[in-house]
């Protein structure tokens, strides 16, 4: 099966390392890249199984990454370690992305050429089998998830819509947590 997680040799050996870890504090490894430049940056995005990370949950799992990678030091040159949700318009990485994200619009790319062309834009319709299906213009298609190279979802006004709505139905707040509002009346009034 493709892994869309991690795509190089590099990838594969940092997300073996990595995914014991992330999955320790109860996350799961959306992608993980080794970019070059200048200075290699290193990127992990993550997210609870359930959907959901914040940023306080990101400087959680770069903590306990940087620990793993500093005994393991698989990386030979300097890098910056970069971690960070899927953001709305994530990429779509494992089978299960594709079931989840039903009835939202997809970006997909294909290593080799189906019927002539190689990316692909329409709704998801889910998965079946290994297959992700996918309505396009000419119908519902079905592309093996061996056959991607890439995939993600694309910002759309419905997809803001429904992950602001999982973020008010996540978000509780808790008002004793809260000081009471005082209020003063300036001299000057």
């Amino acid at each position: 099966m493709t892994d869309l997680i991690a795509k190089t040799a590099i990838d594969r050996r940092l997300a073996e390392i990595l995914t014991p870890t992330i999955e320790g504090l109860g996350f799961e490894l959306v992608r993980v890249r080794l970019m070059g430049g200048m200075t290699k940056t290193l990127q992990i995005m993550a997210d609870r199984p359930e959907g959901g990370i914040d940023v306080d949950d990101c400087g959680r799992i770069s903590v306990a990454v940087s620990a793993v990678l500093d005994v393991e030091d698989p990386i030979d040159e300097t890098y910056t370690l970069e971690v960070s949700s899927p953001g709305i318009d994530r990429p779509l990485t494992r089978l299960k992305d594709f079931e989840a994200w039903k009835g939202y619009e997809a970006r997909i790319e294909t290593t080799d050429l189906i019927d002539g062309r190689k990316r692909f834009k329409g709704l998801l319709a889910g998965t079946e089998g290994e297959d992700v299906l996918v309505e396009i213009e000419e119908g519902t298609i079905g592309l093996k998830f061996d056959w991607l190279a890439d995939a993600k979802l694309v910002l759309t006004d419905e997809l803001i819509a429904e992950m602001l709505r999982q973020k008010k139905a996540t978000e509780q707040v808790d008002a004793a947590a809260y000081d009471q509002i005082e209020e003063h009346t300036s001299e000057e009034d």
